[in-house]
């Protein structure tokens, strides 16, 4: 019989997949690099042309993004104190001086709570339901389900005059609690199909034994289906976090100072001459570690559970 398999590839194949995994992850990463890159430039680097790919790093965009600066005369300079930090130091050698914190570790909070709040409800809510719907007999479940998902299917620039006036009337402009409600509201759709799939692919011979156990419903939902289920609330609380966490449409229209988040705060970023473009660089790549670190922490639930399917019907 000859060494050759039909399943398994050969060394060229290998090597052209890996070539192809190695663009496309090039491709797909330069941007996020290039973002990086320039919150680590200076100003006149950042909009230099041609573009410079090699620079001398400075701070100074990350300085800018988190102090409120005001300019001095050298008058006034030369009665000042020496600078005490090295980033006092970088603020005075622009001529200028700080005159306090900026407002983005605050819109960066407000991400933080709305963000992983509204992600909680709706995995919380999103699980109960997919599990009514996967094991209870529940009346017109079929049209529920679709009624479910065509909220999703609704742009938010349709509905957002509507619930402008009707956060207004209600008190829920510009608040937490508004924003979580909102993104709860519009994260469930996706929630309860994506959790209703994973729950489905759970035995029902797992509950049933543990129900001539003893256990009660709840008890059987919570120690057999929850952890049989934890790939797909990761998942599902992923897709929950990006949306919430990226969303700029409904931020810019319904919040303006106490509950803003980062989205529409960071383009404001204004400089002595313009956009400030090295801190609305350095502003986005701090935003995106939240995210990225509660990827990285439930990467391990990411990979289908080796339970799925064990018992053959």
């Amino acid at each position: 019989m000859s060494g050759y398999s039909v399943t398994e590839p050969s060394k060229r194949q290998k090597w052209i997949a890996g070539l192809l995994v190695i663009t496309y992850a090039l491709v797909t990463l330069m941007p996020l690099l290039w973002v990086i890159a320039t919150g680590f430039k200076s100003p006149e680097d950042s909009i230099a042309y041609p573009p410079k790919v090699v620079f001398q790093p400075s701070l100074e965009g990350y300085v800018n993004l988190f102090t409120t600066q005001t300019r001095i005369t050298p008058d006034m300079e030369a009665t000042l104190t020496p600078p005490k930090t090295w980033y006092e130091q970088i603020v005075r050698d622009k001529g200028m001086v700080i005159a306090g914190a900026s407002r983005y570790g605050q819109r960066f909070l407000n991400s933080v709570i709305i963000g992983f709040g509204s992600t909680f409800f709706s995995v919380f809510l999103g699980t109960l339901a997919a599990y009514a719907f996967s094991r209870f007999k529940v009346p017109i479940k079929d049209d529920l389900l679709f009624f479910i998902l065509s909220t999703r299917m609704m742009p938010p620039v349709a509905v957002a005059i509507p619930i402008f006036l009707m956060y207004r009337q209600l008190g829920l402009s510009d608040t937490h609690l508004g924003m979580i409600l909102l993104y709860t509201a519009v994260n469930l759709s996706l929630s309860v199909w994506l959790l209703k799939g994973f729950i489905d692919e759970i035995p029902l011979e797992y509950e049933e034994a543990a129900l001539i156990d003893g256990y009660t419903r709840f008890q059987a939902f919570y120690k057999v289906v929850l952890p049989q289920a934890a790939t797909g609330i990761a998942s599902t609380a992923i897709f929950c976090l990006i949306f919430a966490w990226n969303e700029y449409a409904f931020a810019v229209l319904l919040t303006s100072g106490t509950a803003q988040t980062a989205p529409p705060f960071i383009p404001t970023i204004i400089g002595v001459g313009g956009q400030d473009w090295p801190a609305v660089a350095a502003g986005a790549t701090i935003f995106l570690l939240p995210v990225m670190i509660f990827t990285i922490m439930l990467r391990k639930h990411l990979l289908r559970g080796i339970t799925f399917g064990a018992v053959r019907k």
